[in-house]
């Protein structure tokens, strides 16, 4: 599993963004510096709302970003909390509504699969 520093990099790579570009992203309500500590996993206990803020700004998984950053985070039954769908997103580049669907989607076949199992 990688640290939040690794993830937070990653993402920002996936968009090929720079620091500052993120911090353009949030409107500055995170500087460039701060995200070089945060990435550098120099920041022991992050707030969740910069986490919040980043988590839209990169279209990730907000629970994972902050299960990554050491947090408690109530676990789902849901495949959207799980990394691999955020991954899978992200690079899909899916809108919020749109990854709504595909959730739906799948849990439509789950409770066929059920019912046909029966």
């Amino acid at each position: 599993m990688p640290t939040l520093g690794e993830e937070l990099s990653r993402l920002r790579s996936l968009k090929r963004w720079t620091l500052r570009d993120v911090e353009e992203k949030t409107k500055k309500k995170i500087s460039n510096s701060y995200l070089y500590q945060l990435e550098n996993d120099n920041v022991k206990e992050p707030s969740p709302n910069i986490l919040y803020e980043l988590s839209v700004v990169y279209g990730a998984s907000y629970p994972d970003l902050m299960k990554l950053a050491g947090f408690v985070v109530p676990s789902s039954a849901g495949v959207a909390s799980s990394t691999g769908a955020s991954i899978a997103f992200n690079a899909l580049d899916l809108t919020e509504k749109e990854k709504e669907e595909v959730m739906d989607f799948i849990e439509f076949m789950r409770r066929k699969k059920k019912t046909t199992q029966r």
